[in-house]
């Protein structure tokens, strides 16, 4: 794997992630491949043992606060998470070709060749940028910077406003993904 330095040590504890796509190309400007990470948020959410505390999906990586139920180990989950979403995007990037798709799917094509991880094409970078949330101070610390993202990156300018964050769930509403509440 890389040499990431932030793993995720024990199963059961609650972390920070980052999943992010290889050389942080800017691939979830469509909302095509916002939705296909949603659906498979909850589909770890509803058989996998995911917990999703907040989440963002910005245009080029995932943040997420999650942990994996009792019986479950968040490594896993997420492994095959990644798996999942990296060929469902590169399909959906191959059956919808926009200006952008041949040169996607070269990139991921060369990553795959290049890193040899992946069969024919590697989306998402190897590490996860892990980071135990253990004290609940670190975690407001994280659930404020995921919902602040959007706004920082002036995509919008109240958090509750970007529709896929966890900010919507924390204001009374309900989001895309099913959140569980810190």
């Amino acid at each position: 794997m890389s040499g990431d330095r932030y793993k995720i040590a024990d199963q059961e504890e609650v972390y920070f992630l980052t999943l992010t796509v290889i050389y942080w190309m800017d691939v979830f400007t469509k909302k095509d491949y916002k939705i296909i990470v949603v659906d498979a948020l909850n589909y770890c959410i509803e058989n996998k043992g995911l917990e999703v505390f907040a989440y963002v999906i910005m245009s080029n990586h995932l943040h997420m606060i999650a942990r994996a139920k009792e019986g479950y180990k968040l490594s896993e989950i997420i492994r095959d998470f990644k798996k999942f979403t990296s060929k469902a995007i590169v399909k959906r990037v191959i059956e919808l070709p926009d200006s952008r798709s041949e040169w996607l799917v070269n990139k991921f094509a060369f990553e795959a060749r290049r890193t040899k991880r992946a069969r024919d094409y590697k989306f998402w970078r190897d590490d996860n940028h892990a980071i135990c949330l253990a004290r609940r101070e670190l975690i407001t610390q994280k659930l404020n910077y995921i919902h602040q993202n959007p706004v920082k990156q002036m995509i919008v300018s109240n958090p509750v406003d970007y529709l896929f964050s966890s900010a919507i769930d924390y204001a009374d509403g309900k989001g895309f993904v099913k959140i569980s509440h810190i």
